[in-house]
């Protein structure tokens, strides 16, 4: 009895089927292939992690590092993080997340009881990180005065951050971890990283090879010392 057309049709797609789940076994043995894939997850964990972060933090700043000395309370010199880790205020390398909050939650007095909050002067794209001060009301939208706690003098002599400039509100400061950040921004870190993604690279490479070669010499050894089957 001969096949069927739609017999033989079910034969190739099995076959089909086999053919493709041996070779995406024998893909995914492939050492190669397996560095390839633990790089593009590792890509998409940190991007998936930062997104998140954005959404469920409503900014699209939810982490930054501080670079300015501006909120230290104690001499410039000391204003790493690294001897007044716990002061009430930022030191540079800090990590801070912001979290967007709406101006009338925002608590404006002088330090250390006002919010440290995160946003851009009129007119500037940069983000300052200072306290708030000061903020009243002017036909309906919120207006900010704010200050550096390690400067003498506030900003301005009046509120003159509207409340659509204000990016966020620093709820929490991890010491320290900020440095790895502002290190990557520089030339010499940038070095740094790309020497170390190199070196992953040739230890995930170069291993798996010399593993390979002294599995396939012991082999090699066993089947030349075995003795010959009478």
């Amino acid at each position: 009895m001969h096949p069927t057309p739609n017999q033989r049709h079910i034969s190739r797609l099995e076959e089909g089927t086999i053919l493709a789940t041996t070779q995406l076994k024998q893909l995914w043995k492939n050492e190669y292939f397996q560095t390839v894939i633990t790089i593009v997850l590792m890509i998409v964990i940190v991007l998936g992690f930062w997104y998140g972060l954005q959404f469920a933090l409503g900014t699209s700043y939810p982490a930054l590092a501080v670079a300015s000395g501006s909120m230290c309370l104690s001499p410039a010199a000391s204003c790493d993080g690294w001897t007044h880790p716990f002061e009430r205020t930022l030191h540079v390398g800090d990590l801070i997340i912001i979290q967007k909050m709406k101006a009338e939650e925002i608590k404006a007095e002088p330090y250390p009881n006002g919010d440290i909050i995160v946003f851009r002067k009129p007119g500037d794209e940069d983000l300052i990180v200072h306290r708030a001060i000061a903020k009243e009301n002017r036909s309906g939208t919120w207006y900010f005065q704010t200050k550096g706690d390690g400067n003498s003098i506030p900003d301005s002599t009046s509120p003159n951050i509207p409340e659509e400039n204000v990016v966020g509100k620093v709820v929490m400061r991890v010491p320290w971890i900020g440095h790895l950040a502002l290190a990557l921004r520089s030339t010499s870190g940038i070095y740094i990283l790309v020497i170390l993604i190199i070196i992953v690279l040739i230890i995930q490479f170069a291993f798996p090879e010399s593993k390979q070669k002294k599995t396939e010499k012991a082999q090699s050894t066993e089947s030349s010392e075995k003795p010959p089957e009478t």
